[in-house]
């Protein structure tokens, strides 16, 4: 319970939104750890694929800090030594052929042939983390690109996600090839995203990443068709990318912006920023519609809510904001 506005946001900010410090520690410590049993697979098993000298890169909104509460996943690509293989690109996949020296690829390739099977390399990670004594009661299943590692005691899954890194293509540049989930491979690369991410909350004094889980966290309430969450990232990016505005470091003043973009932005294609993927709205008519006609609602309670806050009305206001986002959020004391 609050008696002003900027008590109530940041009750709910720490309470509800953001993720809790200390279960953020644990998980990084949990998949540090992993990490660490993940190195000795190829010794311990000599079947196993050689590991790349960087090993691994962190990935996904937890990665980012971008992820709201609850810590339900977290993301690694583990980097596989590629021993001088080649990749053939074409429209739908990439097919990976291993040389012939590569032996423990040889041994997750296709049928009679050298191009090697995403699934068998997602599959020889699930039975490494089986034999690891912390995980015997773990759920561990493949989940298309990843092999997906679910502790009982904890809250989150891990998703492991095998890789190969390419050399430089002409434009100097280097790509990740992950699974498909279809038994072949396709490019990715989370340092883009992650770049992106630091380089605009820092161009706006560290003040981004807040709004984007708030908004993270109203997009998900049951009013409204929910997008993606990586799709709702870029377009909040994508607004303070080309935003010559400074960012305030009040939570609620940058909502009524970004209620205010959404409704129109919605409609709009949103451009991959690692121009891999193309537009990456691929939400349905209705969809954006019905998306575009909530941002508007809450566009409108979000002035009336800082009207009444401009008037010291801060029972009012927060009335307005707990309309926004629902019980939740705290009520005036």
């Amino acid at each position: 319970m609050a008696k002003k506005v900027i008590t109530a946001f940041n009750e709910f900010m720490t309470n509800t939104v953001n993720l809790d410090k200390d279960r953020t520690k644990e998980a990084r410590s949990s998949r540090d750890w992993l990490v660490k049993q993940i190195k000795g697979f190829p010794t311990g098993e000599n079947d196993f694929p050689l590991l790349h000298p960087d090993l691994y890169v962190y990935f996904g909104s937890f990665a980012r800090r971008t992820k709201k509460r609850p810590l339900d996943d977290i993301d690694m690509i583990i980097i596989l030594h590629a021993q001088g293989n080649s990749y053939n690109e074409y429209l739908d996949k990439i097919e990976l052929t291993a040389t012939v020296s590569a032996d423990r690829q040889l041994k997750l390739c296709h049928e009679n042939t050298r191009s090697i099977n995403s699934i068998k390399v997602i599959n020889k990670f699930i039975k490494a983390l089986e034999s690891i004594d912390q995980y015997k009661n773990a759920e561990i299943k493949r989940n298309q690109e990843a092999a997906t590692l679910q502790l009982k005691s904890k809250d989150w899954n891990f998703d492991v996600v095998p890789a190969f890194i390419t050399n430089k293509d002409v434009n100097g540049k280097t790509f990740y090839l992950i699974p498909d989930g279809k038994g072949n491979w396709k490019k990715t690369d989370p340092r883009l995203d992650r770049d992106r991410t630091t380089n605009v909350n820092q161009s706006k004094n560290g003040r981004v990443l807040n709004v984007i889980r708030a908004v993270k966290y109203w997009n998900k309430r049951p009013t409204m068709p929910s997008m993606g969450s990586y799709l709702l990232e870029n377009m909040v990016l994508d607004y303070y990318d080309n935003s010559i505005a400074e960012a305030s470091e009040y939570v609620d003043i940058e909502l009524v912006k970004i209620f205010g973009d959404l409704k129109s932005r919605v409609y709009d294609s949103v451009n991959d920023p690692k121009n891999i993927q193309g537009n990456i709205n691929n939400l349905s008519l209705d969809e954006k519609y019905k998306i575009s006609e909530r941002a508007n609602l809450d566009y409108e309670r979000a002035k009336e809510a800082r009207k009444f806050e401009g008037e010291l009305k801060h029972k009012e206001s927060i009335n307005k904001w707990r309309e926004i986002f629902g019980t939740d959020f705290p009520e005036y004391e």
